[in-house]
């Protein structure tokens, strides 16, 4: 068996809020939605190597009923490793995002800071430390 890709595959209130969010952040760009035109019950953004899918609750509800009891946002955490953390931090701090772990050096070689999305997804962005 040969793993060929892991696609976050995140539960939103509004797709069309979240991709418009990673574009302006992280500079993704839609890839594909449903339907074409807004309002989106699904949608897929990237950029560099990197995608993220993106479901309205309410669609999800439908295929996966259990997905109703949880709340949006929950407990995964992305990791995105980038080259320009600075850039990065300078735009999730222009729109607007929380914050949810101030830059920090960690031990094992990498400067990393978190945020949240618009619905309380956490991504930790990290870039590798010059040694």
């Amino acid at each position: 068996m040969k793993l060929q890709k892991l696609t976050p595959n995140l539960v939103v209130k509004n797709v069309e809020r979240s991709v418009k969010f990673y574009e302006k952040v992280l500079g993704m760009k839609l890839a594909m939605s449903v339907p074409d035109a807004a309002p989106y019950v699904f949608a897929a953004a990237s950029g560099g190597g990197v995608e993220i899918f993106f479901n309205s609750h309410d669609a999800a509800a439908h295929d996966y009923p259990a997905l109703v009891e949880r709340p949006i946002g929950g407990t995964l955490t992305q990791y995105l490793e980038v080259d320009d953390l600075v850039a990065v931090m300078t735009a999730v701090t222009q729109a607007g995002a929380k914050i949810t772990m101030p830059v920090k050096d960690q031990f094992y070689g990498m400067r990393e800071f978190a945020f949240a999305d618009p619905d309380g997804w956490v991504i930790t962005v990290a870039q590798r430390i010059a040694t």
